[in-house]
């Protein structure tokens, strides 16, 4: 377990790439595929994949059981035009975003607010590829339109850039499909990737598969990055170096409305206890559950007055975990459950999150925060969140996907990183045993947030070029 001293370090900006990539390390191999094995690649990738949907197809309706939103979502997937909603307006830009799941989602918010007031005569269409990162969206009141992202074929990504007519496309961190980045390249729409990130875990992988990638990567305009080292990663499998900046990472400029962050209404809501510190464990994976509730029971047997709120990540765990509580005996209450009438939960029981979109809000009703996908080998999620709202954050030692923010939050005392579970257990001790260390931690991660925020602006002002020059010629 450890802490280190606040510091304050620069804000993120807009760099050339002269200045943030070494040219040592940014230079492209030589090495390259003839393009007709490339060709027969990219072929075989087609085939492989629409194998793979006939295949999974009757998978995906039996679980969906095939209700209306499904079908909707099957449609889309497809290349379809439910209702014939989407049309091209040719007196207005048109911006695609495309997020794949809950945490691009999340991320993306201050990026489309920026967009909105920079260029107010688009039309903002947000992708995803899961339901839970649609229900997220749902509730961005900038964007005008929401789609599920086809599947990467390459007569159906055709079809669907056909049909919308994107003045630009822009990627939230690394999520590039193939046959989606060359049909767009093919039809002279810009594509831009921000925020982006190159884990440790993916990188072996990825330059595996370098030259590949690298005639899809030339046909993305920019590429605006979280840090120097996803910068030369992304330089070392063949993306330009005169493309690509690195501009910070948005999850910065996140925002949550003051209103929102009233500590007694939130308690009430949720039916929790005043005056009993409440522990939430958020964003849990398989195996972080039954860890957060051993060291619960070892709070409590302590003597600790404390309430749990646990969140696990993915909603279709929700009942696996309902199942762990019941089989341990915990008295528990599911979000979803509950109503202004339900009694306040007594310290010792727990409280399971079981809805969408409420995170930062079960997070600005907590003394302290642990982020879960973090004590197994997950790679993290966005510790971040806690610090928005002012909550001192704790988080285990597999921070592969955050590992500078893990990084600068420690160096920033402004959360703590534990080994193990039994770390994990002293640290949590010791802020419930000292709430005015918990709060002031809580505070320095707060200001060490709007310390860090710009990245947002970075990014739309590198692709601000990208955008006027289509909308030019379009």
């Amino acid at each position: 377990m450890s802490t280190a001293r606040p510091s304050t370090l620069p804000q993120a900006r807009m760099r050339k790439p002269s200045a943030c990539v070494s040219r040592r390390r940014c230079r492209r191999t030589s090495g390259s595929v003839p393009p007709t094995w490339r060709a027969m690649a990219f072929l075989l990738y087609d085939l492989l994949l629409l194998a793979a949907t006939l295949v999974l197809l009757p998978w995906y309706l039996l679980r969906r059981s095939i209700g209306g939103k499904a079908r909707q979502g099957l449609r889309e997937r497809l290349g379809g035009n439910p209702g014939g909603r989407f049309k091209h307006d040719p007196s207005r830009p048109l911006i695609w975003v495309h997020a794949v799941s809950v945490g691009e989602t999340r991320a993306a918010i201050p990026l489309l607010r920026e967009l909105k007031a920079s260029f107010p005569e688009a039309r903002l269409v947000l992708s995803s590829v899961t339901e839970t990162g649609r229900a997220i969206a749902e509730g961005i009141a900038e964007v005008d339109e929401l789609i599920y992202f086809p599947v990467d074929l390459s007569f159906v990504v055709r079809r669907v850039l056909a049909r919308l007519r994107p003045t630009l496309i822009v990627i939230v961190e690394t999520e590039i499909w193939p046959n989606f980045v060359r049909a767009a390249g093919t039809a002279g729409i810009p594509v831009v990737l921000v925020n982006g990130r190159i884990s440790d875990r993916s990188f072996p992988r990825y330059l595996r598969l370098r030259p590949l990638l690298r005639p899809v990567l030339a046909q993305i305009g920019r590429f605006c990055m979280q840090s120097v080292v996803d910068g030369e990663r992304i330089a070392a499998l063949g993306a330009p170096p005169e493309y690509i900046l690195v501009t910070g990472n948005i999850k910065y400029d996140m925002a949550y409305a003051a209103a929102a962050a009233d500590r007694a209404a939130l308690r009430q809501n949720y039916r929790l206890p005043e005056q009993v510190p409440v522990w939430v464990a958020g964003s849990t994976h398989a195996g972080e559950e039954e860890a957060v509730l051993r060291i619960y029971r070892q709070l409590l047997a302590a003597g600790r007055e404390v309430l749990l709120v646990l969140v696990p990540r993915h909603p279709q765990r929700f009942a696996a975990v309902a199942a762990v509580l019941a089989a341990q005996q915990f008295s528990f209450v599911r979000r979803s459950q509950l109503s202004a009438t339900t009694p306040l939960l007594a310290p010792g029981s727990v409280l399971l999150g079981d809805t969408l979109g409420e995170m930062l809000h079960l997070y600005a009703a907590a003394d302290v925060v642990f982020v879960g996908g973090s004590l197994v080998p997950t790679g993290g999620h966005n510790i971040l969140e806690a610090s928005l709202v002012h909550r001192p954050v704790l988080f285990g030692p597999h921070m592969q996907n955050f590992r500078e923010i893990a990084a600068r939050v420690g160096s920033a005392a402004a959360g703590i990183q534990v080994a193990d579970e039994a770390e994990l257990l002293a640290a949590l001790a010791q802020l419930l045993a000292a709430p005015e260390e918990a709060a002031a931690m809580g505070e320095r991660g707060f200001a060490f947030l709007k310390e860090n925020a710009g990245a947002t602006a970075a990014t739309v002002a590198a692709l601000r070029p990208l955008y006027q020059a289509r909308a030019e010629h379009v």
